[in-house]
């Protein structure tokens, strides 16, 4: 991962030292006894709980380095910084699809952030890069493997 700057809302930075936390004070340690306990065992060449704890050591090494660095390199979005005219990371939109007339919100975040199945989309997904600096009452086209959709941003909101 490049040093490039992490955007994130306050919640996203709140969730994230969290993560960091956790995996820093329960799970570096719940690992590590999982591996005493599997030294235990005897033979480590050919135990697979040895094997499992320290892949999973090694996964949680990696992603503490991971948002280690995603936190020195953090950029916090405010809700001031958030401008109601146009689309802009930490804005919700409302859209409506022009061909079905369905209506969904979405919160545009940075990348660290995203989780679509809370509505948190990217700024640099497909829907959140085809949004940004737009206005409402704006059609913006997004490209889907199915095609193309149309979206009305329909309100801006904090």
């Amino acid at each position: 991962m490049s040093d490039k700057e992490v955007l994130l809302t306050p919640d996203g930075l709140k969730k994230l030292e969290e993560e960091l936390e956790n995996l820093k004070s329960v799970k570096r340690r719940e690992v590590a006894e999982r591996i005493k306990i599997a030294i235990g065992y005897g033979d480590i060449s050919e135990n697979s709980e040895y094997e499992d704890a320290k892949n999973e050591q090694a996964f949680i090494e990696g992603r503490i380095i991971t948002l280690e660095k995603m936190l020195r390199n953090a950029r916090i979005i405010n809700n001031e910084e958030i401008d109601l005219e146009t689309v802009s990371i930490g804005s919700t939109v409302i859209v409506e699809d022009v061909e079905f007339g369905d209506t969904m919100e979405y919160t545009i975040v940075g990348t660290a952030e995203s989780d679509p199945g809370q509505n948190k989309i990217s700024n640099e997904s497909p829907v959140g890069k085809a949004m940004i600096g737009k206005k409402k009452g704006t059609i913006v086209e997004v490209s889907v493997p199915a095609g193309i959709i149309q979206y009305k941003i329909v309100d801006i909101k904090k």
